[in-house]
């Protein structure tokens, strides 16, 4: 059985086990986060040093674009 055989067969069991998914329709608005806690700060991309701790390079984990929960 070749690799992609094995592909197919595990993408079929986890269909028949999810059964039909449609993708949302383009006019569906997006689901929005549960809490304020959840929800995320418009800010510019930064490739210099972390927000919250300035001694380190920023590693983008969103913290600073959040409430920090």
């Amino acid at each position: 059985m070749t690799e992609q055989e094995v592909r197919e067969l595990v993408r079929a069991a986890i269909a028949r086990h999810r059964g039909p998914v449609a993708p949302p329709a383009a006019s569906e608005p997006q689901a929005r986060p549960a809490h304020v806690s959840h929800q995320r700060f418009l800010l510019p991309p930064s490739d210099g040093p972390c927000l919250i701790e300035p001694a380190v390079p920023c590693t983008h984990c969103g913290f600073c674009q959040s409430y920090g929960h």
